[in-house]
């Protein structure tokens, strides 16, 4: 049980890091070098806060809801996309999957400024119906220069 958590929290920090970048629309996001900093809550408590580069190309920002929406990468489970808004400044999903390990995830990404968005993502999982881990991510992304 211990182990599918542990893989449960690998696949939705996988699913959240491909999440953590930036994308837009014509009224969208720059490309280029974005700044991602994340801040988990993980059942209640402060985690540790991480930060990435992320190159962004002109295709990349091309596509909202295919860079911001999850990816799903499960074990023994079977996973739906059961809502998805979109608009130039605003991406809101959720991601049910259930099986051995259910999960549910949703999202919302606020693009304020052609250099900068923010975004929240809550990821619940449980098993059996108990509550295994909730974690909640503040998102904000800083457009920093060109790529290198």
């Amino acid at each position: 049980m211990r182990a599918a958590v542990q893989r449960c929290g690998a696949y939705l920090a996988l699913g959240l890091g491909l999440m953590a970048g930036p994308s837009a629309s014509a009224d969208g996001l720059q490309e280029g070098l974005w700044r991602v900093l994340n801040k988990p809550e993980i059942n209640g408590a402060a985690g540790p806060e991480t930060q990435n580069m992320r190159c962004l190309t002109a295709d990349d920002v091309k596509d909202l809801s295919k860079t911001f929406s999850p990816v799903s990468r499960t074990t023994n489970s079977a996973c739906e996309q059961v809502e998805h808004e979109s608009t130039p400044q605003r991406l809101k999903w959720r991601l049910q999957c259930r099986g051995q390990l259910d999960m549910d995830v949703a999202g919302e990404f606020i693009f304020d400024r052609p250099d900068h968005y923010s975004a929240t993502v809550v990821a619940t999982s449980s098993m059996m119906g108990k509550l295994m881990q909730s974690v909640r991510t503040t998102i904000e992304g800083q457009h920093v220069g060109a790529c290198q």
